[in-house]
């Protein structure tokens, strides 16, 4: 169950309600610069600012999110998907598409709860919404259409969804005092290796282009015994 402070509780408490609005956050690398940097957009009708936490943010308005489902709110485990759809106009926007990495890059979704009656915040937003952006789809508007963005994001119980490998490689095991442990793990099952066998397939010959050293005595023959083996009187008896 979601706890709320104070204000916020009166304030749903009143029969005069509250308004809502969305805020999207999301920090991305710049593919010019390679650092990373934020970009906020909110379906207000204009920029702005914002503290959240200990920091203020600037968020975009003016119709940059043009629709954003109902956030589905639930306990547990499972991977959760969340669509909304931005406007390729907003030069946030374009920014996003273009100049920034955008997929994987962290997003948060926050709710503002505005007054119906003079339309002050009433307290500072709270975040519904922490994952990563999964897809993004740019449709191309047709003639007196409308083009849109549609971002796709995943919940952060996706990364509990990793498998061992991509945990471990040369690079990280490297972080260990320079530990080249995984050098080849890379190349690991892709190189084939012969054992007991021929290159190719086939039984190889064990002693195959091995000599004898000139130390090693040459090995003992068996020669038949030179007096026939005796046999028992009963045995005897019985014809062969």
């Amino acid at each position: 169950m979601r706890s709320y402070d104070a204000a916020t509780l009166a304030a749903l408490q009143t029969r005069a309600g509250v308004r809502a609005r969305i805020l999207i956050w999301v920090v991305a690398k710049n593919r010019v610069s390679g650092l990373d940097e934020a970009l906020g957009l909110w379906t207000g009708a204009e920029d702005r600012t914002f503290t959240i936490g200990s920091e203020t943010r600037t968020y975009a308005g003016a119709g940059a999110i043009m629709q954003i489902p109902a956030l589905k709110l639930q306990a547990g485990l499972t991977v959760r998907m969340q669509r909304m759809t931005l406007s390729p106009i907003s030069t946030v926007v374009a920014d996003l598409i273009e100049t920034y990495q955008s997929r994987f890059a962290p997003i948060e979704i926050h709710r503002a709860l505005f007054s119906t009656e003079d339309g002050a915040l009433i307290a500072a937003p709270h975040r519904v919404w922490k994952g990563f952006i999964d897809e993004v789809e740019i449709t191309r508007a047709e003639t007196g259409g409308e083009a849109t963005c549609e971002v796709t994001a995943a919940s952060s119980a996706r990364l509990l969804t990793r498998t061992l490998p991509l945990k471990k490689s040369d690079a990280t095991q490297q972080l260990r005092s320079g530990d080249r442990f995984r050098a080849y793990v890379d190349v690991s099952g892709k190189v084939d290796v012969w054992w007991g066998e021929k290159k190719g397939g086939g039984k190889a010959n064990p002693l195959e282009g091995w000599t004898r050293p000139p130390s090693m005595p040459p090995p003992m023959s068996l020669k038949p015994p030179s007096k026939p083996i005796a046999t028992s009187p009963i045995l005897s008896r019985f014809p062969r």
